[in-house]
This record gives structure tokens, sequence and C-alpha cells, in this order.
């Protein structure tokens, strides 16, 4: 039997609030929750959920105000890493999905690093792809970001958050590439990201949800407990050319989880974009040898 690698295109209302995703597979199967980062969608993961529908169930959800789900005014949703965490856990509820393997990526990794938090009885597996949990990855690169934290003036505002752009956004599939690796680029990923950021009132709504990254530093001690308590399987990918999150701290996951597969990649913050053959022969091994 030839099981169908079709993607469904689907929205459902979360505590008033529509959220788009993305579903392909046999609920009967194993389910992969995947979260997308910044400044992206669901539509990063379309050839990889493709690629394993045949075996695996995976879900793909757009945040409150990120690609096609709702934006709902600042007043009506708080745009911070820790309700949209909540707002995601709720959406899985509501689809009826309370068992996965967790993909963290981007911002999608403090905001899922959460649900396993406070429900680690949900949690299969983690799949870490440039994800942040540990100060090494940020250390030295984010210097800037962190003192206009602290001490903040318009003039830091400008030069910090000027990747709030159409060319800053380029930049986050671009950076750290060869010339030869960006033929692998498909330039409607980051032109749809910024159609979707150029909706009025969305660079507000994420210079406002980028500002709450603190707390996910502060968090980052609750992170690495989670991990020694619960010593979930994991699987921690990194694009080694990354100039957001630093190489260092994919090797920092073992301190936690010395099971851990650690894998550094020739590749840059979108591996799932670039790296596309070598990433799904990872996670592949890693679904089949854990059991998933």
């Amino acid at each position: 039997m030839i099981m169908s690698k079709q993607i469904f295109n689907r929205s459902v209302n979360v505590d008033g609030i529509d959220i788009f995703y993305r579903e392909a597979g046999d609920r009967k199967n194993p389910s992969l929750f995947l979260l997308h980062g910044f400044p992206t969608s669901s539509v990063m993961f379309k050839n990889l959920m493709v690629a394993l529908a045949d075996k695996y169930h995976l879900i793909a959800p757009d945040y409150p105000g990120f690609g096609f789900s709702a934006f709902p005014g600042s007043t009506e949703f708080e745009y911070s890493f820790k309700n949209i965490s909540a707002c995601m856990n709720r959406f899985m509820e509501v689809i009826d999905v309370n068992k996965f393997t967790i993909y963290l990526h981007d911002f999608g990794s403090p905001i899922g690093m959460r649900i396993c938090v406070n429900h680690p009885e949900k949690i299969e597996g983690i799949i870490v792809q440039n994800g942040n949990a540990y100060l090494e990855g940020i250390e030295q690169i984010w210097d800037e970001i962190r003192d206009y934290w602290d001490h903040p003036t318009e003039a830091k505002k400008k030069k910090v958050y000027a990747y709030l752009s159409a060319e800053g956004t380029k930049m986050q599939y671009y950076a750290g590439l060869t010339e030869e690796m960006t033929e692998r680029v498909s330039p409607e990923t980051w032109l749809l990201d910024w159609e979707r950021m150029s909706r009025p009132g969305n660079i507000d709504m994420q210079y406002e949800l980028s500002c709450t990254y603190k707390s996910n530093i502060e968090m980052f001690p609750a992170f690495q407990e989670y991990f020694r308590t619960h010593q979930p399987p994991a699987l921690v990918i990194w694009g080694k050319n990354d100039p957001f999150y630093n190489e260092k701290e994919a090797y920092c996951y073992k301190r936690d989880l010395p099971n851990a597969q650690t894998h550094i990649i020739d590749g840059s913050h979108m591996v799932l974009e670039t790296n596309f053959d070598e990433v799904l022969d990872l996670i592949s091994h890693f679904l089949s040898r854990k059991g998933a």
C-alpha cells in the first residue's frame, strides 16, 4: 500500500484565534510537531513533510501574527514567547495530538522548550536545529542586542533591529552561505516572509516579540533541568556557519543529554533549505533508531 504524501492546509480556532497549520501523514503513525523560526512560517517544513509523510504524522502551525494565522492586535493577544508557547500547546490539544517528537528551530526553540518544561509527558523526543538553550549560542554575537535590552536608546534600537526589514529578512536565508550554496535557496521563501511582515503593524509586533527574548535566556536553567531530569531522545543539527547562533552551542546539549546525537553540517541558519538531503537522512535515522 502506498501511503499518501499530500499536505493538507487547515485552520482551527484556538481560544478565539484562527491558527493556520499544515498536516500530512496518517494520525495512527508517530507525530512530529514542527515549530518554525523567525521570520518564516510552516512553509519551511513543506519538503520535510512530503518526505516523511509515508511513515509519520506531521503538524506544522503558524504562530499568531506569522504566516497565514490570524494577526490579532496587541490588545487582543500578548506577543511574548511565553504566550505563543501556551497558544501552541493549546493548539495541539484542540487538534487532539497529545504525544509527539518536537522540532525546535530558532524562535521555535524557546516556544517548544516551554512546552517540554510544562508538559514533559507529551514529549517523545526532540530535534534541535540551530535552536538556542545555552548562553554559548549567543555570547558575543548578541552583545549589542543584550546591551540594548539593558540600556535602550533610539540609536541602539535602530541598529540592533535592522533585521526587521526586507534586507534583514533575506539575510536570514543567505547569511553565512558560500556563493555555490545560495543557488539552493528558493527566493519565494524570504519574499513570502517579507510579504507577511509587511502587513500594517507586523513589524511593530515582531519588535515587541523580540524584546521578550530576554525571558528565554532567563529560562535556560529550566530548559537544561528538563534535559537532565527527563533525558528525551535528542538529535542536534547545526549549520556551522550560522551567524545568529554560535556553533559552540551544539556541543552544550551533551552536558545534559549525554546520549544526544550531535551533527555539525556545512550550512548556515536554514539548513532545511540548503542541506535538505543530509538533514532528512539524519532525522530519518534518528526517528527509526528511537522507535518513533
